[in-house]
Formats: C-alpha cells, sequence, structure tokens
C-alpha cells in the first residue's frame, strides 16, 4: 500500500535537472548521468525537466534548478567555466549548495567546487571555494590516474540515506553499498577529513593516488572521480539524488518505491567478478 501511495504521489510531482556547462565540461561521456536520471525518473512517474546551462545561461535559471549534474573537462575549458562563474552565479550555486539541493559533480566538477586546481603547467586556478579541498598537478615521474575503479561507500551521512538504509529495498539492489566506475584524472585532489570522502577504493586509486579516499560528500552534494558513466552502473545513487531532491523542493517527506535493477545488478555483478573484488 505504501509503495502504491507513493507512485501516486509522485506522479504530481516535478523536477528540474539543471546540467551545468553541457557544452564544456563534458569530455568524458558524463551525459550518460543525465540519460540515467531522466530514465530513472520515468519509471517512478516523475516529470523531470533537463535544463542545459553554460555561458548564456543566468544566475536565475541556475537557482530555479532542483538538482545539478556537472562533469570533466580539460584545463582550458575548466578555466573559462570558472571564470564565467565568479559573482552572482557562484552566490547562488553556494547558497543551493548549502541549502542542501543535490547534485553529482564528476572529475573537473569535483575539482571546480574546491579551493584551487593546479594544472599540468603549474598554473594555479582559483576555483569556487565552497568545498574544503583542492587538487595539484601531478609530481614529476607521477603517472595518470586511469583504470577501472571500485568504492566501497563509507560516509556516514550518506549511507543514513534511502537506498542504502533500507535492508528490505536493498535486496533489489546488488551490493548497494559498492561503486563501480571508471576513473581519468591527472590532478591529486586533497580533502580536509578522510570521513567526508565518499568511500575508499577498493580498486583504483581514488582522489590522490593515496587509495584511502575516493571523492566527498557535503550535505547532498556528491562529489566523485568515477566516470563510466557513474549512474547508469550504480542506480542507487541515481535514487539518492532523485529522492533528495524531492524533499528538499517540496520541504517534506517522499520516498521512492522499489524499482527494477535487474539489468543494472547483472551489469555490476558482471564487473565486480571481472575486477576480483571479494565482498
Amino acid at each position: 500500500m505504501l509503495h502504491t501511495v507513493c507512485c501516486i504521489l509522485l506522479t504530481m510531482l516535478k523536477l528540474t535537472l539543471g546540467w551545468l556547462y553541457y557544452d564544456l565540461m563534458n569530455t568524458y561521456g558524463d551525459r550518460g548521468n543525465i540519460m540515467a536520471l531522466v530514465h530513472r525518473a520515468k519509471i517512478f512517474g516523475i516529470q523531470l525537466e533537463v535544463t542545459q546551462l553554460s555561458i548564456s545561461s543566468t544566475p536565475a535559471e541556475i537557482a530555479k534548478c532542483d538538482l545539478y549534474m556537472m562533469g570533466g573537462a580539460e584545463d582550458r575549458q575548466q578555466e573559462l567555466v570558472t571564470k564565467d562563474f565568479l559573482g552572482d552565479k557562484k552566490k547562488v550555486l553556494e547558497e543551493k549548495i548549502h541549502r542542501g539541493t543535490p547534485g553529482i559533480y564528476i572529475c573537473g566538477a569535483f575539482q571546480f567546487l574546491g579551493k584551487y586546481y593546479e594544472t599540468a603547467d603549474k598554473h594555479r586556478l582559483e576555483c569556487l571555494d565552497i568545498l574544503p579541498l583542492y587538487t595539484e598537478s601531478a609530481k614529476q615521474g607521477e603517472k595518470r590516474l586511469i583504470g577501472d575503479i571500485v568504492v566501497k561507500l563509507s560516509n556516514s551521512d550518506l549511507l543514513q540515506n534511502y537506498p542504502f538504509n533500507n535492508a528490505e529495498v536493498n535486496k533489489n539492489y546488488y551490493e548497494p553499498q559498492l561503486l563501480v566506475g571508471f576513473e581519468n584524472h591527472g590532478g591529486r585532489t586533497f580533502i580536509d577529513a578522510k570521513e567526508k570522502a565518499l568511500g575508499k577504493p577498493l580498486k583504483g586509486f581514488g582522489n590522490n593516488g593515496s587509495k584511502e579516499t575516493e571523492g566527498y560528500v557535503y550535505l547532498n552534494t556528491l562529489c566523485t572521480y568515477l566516470h563510466g558513466p557513474l549512474l547508469p552502473k550504480n542506480p542507487q545513487i541515481t535514487d539518492f539524488l532523485l529522492e533528495k531532491a524531492l524533499q528538499v523542493k517540496y520541504n517534506r517527506p517522499v520516498s521512492l518505491p522499489q524499482a527494477d535493477n535487474e539489468l543494472e545488478n547483472k551489469a555490476r555483478a558482471y564487473l565486480l567478478k571481472k575486477l576480483d573484488v571479494q565482498i
């Protein structure tokens, strides 16, 4: 009965997804995350509108969004975006993040929310300074961090949320506390506290090659280096973002029903076996 009620209510709810700098910060195929959010919203009956935001967009257009996605790019594009986001646009995004508006920020976008990013030629690019982290370029002799990655979620705040804290719902996921993806970054990101990381790499390099942390979590903002793209392979993160977006926008409890994750589970099981990850 609860799931039936949820489904009826969800068909009445609307969300606006802001795809930040879709034309500049989209080097690594992270458009697949947009497709996953649209697909999952359709499953749940949520009316999801995608707004493409770029240099010509206004602060008001950014402010009206209920959920954000931003991907990665190379140094030149990231510098253009940083210059554009100074002033009112930064104020809007910072306010939304501190309010709890959810978002997924990947690779260059992850770096972009920190204090600064050091380019490959050692130029320090001042970033938005919304989150307490910074990124340095690889030292001489250090290799690019690239390859398949599996992350064990460890952030206690995140793990208190759906679908991670619901044993009944978790039966419809395959190892929901594991994320699978692909990383490809030269920068080394350092965060203020290990416990604020998204998780710990079981395979792969993570934030800076130390293999101690991957990503960062602040309220409902998730930062990560996982491409792949991330969300089609990890529907538990997609569902977290959608549910939080509804809760924040409508300021009331909203619960997503269970969805059929058979295909996603098969893909995840295959990848974990291929990567020889011991559960």
